[in-house]
């Protein structure tokens, strides 16, 4: 392998990468037969930190609220496993808000560990909830993007 291509590779991010932090308890049915959280929970993760930071914060409504956030594009990169029974803590921050849409980037972390066992990003374009058409993102919403940046 190259060098070029070896610097290109994503790398593990510290903890001071992350503006926000929870806390996520893994579960027995997370593992696969390999002894280890299958990917596919990777994602579900990277959906409860991002949308329990808006909801909390007030930035996001998903019983009466107008706006919802459609995910379009989403990537994980794995550095170290992550097993029941660990603790997970899932850093956040927002990577660029544009005018109807976010990029959120998210650490994922073995409960005290410096460095991210994975990282990944999705993002979201925002809509109108019935006629599914991309908005400007709400005042709050914005808000609360800002202070992740």
């Amino acid at each position: 392998m190259s060098e070029k291509n070896t610097a290109d590779r994503p790398q593990p991010e510290p903890r001071s990468a992350y503006r926000a932090f929870r806390t996520i308890g893994t579960r027995w049915g997370d593992n696969d037969v390999y002894g280890h959280v299958n990917n596919v929970i990777y994602y579900s993760w990277f959906d409860t930190v991002v949308n329990a930071h808006l909801i909390e914060q007030g930035a996001l409504d998903i019983h009466a609220g107008d706006t919802v956030g459609l995910v379009v594009e989403t990537r994980c990169n794995y550095f170290a496993p992550l097993a029941f029974p660990q603790a997970v803590e899932a850093g956040l921050r927002v990577a660029r808000i544009g005018g109807s849409s976010v990029r959120y980037d998210i650490g994922l972390f073995a409960a005290g560990e410096e460095h991210t066992a994975a990282r990944g990003h999705f993002i979201h374009v925002y809509v109108d909830k019935a006629s599914r058409r991309p908005v400007a993102l709400p005042v709050r919403l914005r808000q609360v993007l800002e202070a992740l940046s």
